[in-house]
């Protein structure tokens, strides 16, 4: 088995997930690149900004905004981030990594 060039701790609910007798689960490579992108995209404020909005402008600059944001990973390659609004709460984000393939994960 390959070495994991990326590792974390998993997050579940702002908190570290454990296993059954308390020690942190971990993640790694694709979902610890996930895991990253979607603490970035929430730690930047932008998406509190987009829920709700119906101002098609605000909406369609923040989402670039974020896109450009994603794209600062300099795990991800660069002009493949894309974000969609799925609903007036549910964002949908793509990108491709550089190691990994395809990313994909709603917000």
């Amino acid at each position: 088995m390959a070495d994991t060039k990326y590792q974390d701790l998993l997050i579940i609910n702002n908190d570290i997930a454990l296993d059954g007798i308390g020690v942190p689960l971990g993640i790694s490579d694709r979902p610890s690149i996930a895991q990253d992108i979607k603490h970035m995209i929430r730690e930047s404020g932008l998406l509190v900004e987009l829920v709700g909005e119906r101002d098609g402008a605000k909406v369609a600059l923040n989402l670039q905004r974020l896109e450009n944001l994603v794209e600062t990973d300099v795990r991800i390659v660069p002009g493949t981030a894309s974000i969609t609004r799925e609903d007036s709460e549910t964002f949908l984000v793509r990108a491709r990594t550089e190691d990994y393939g395809h990313l994909e994960f709603n917000l």
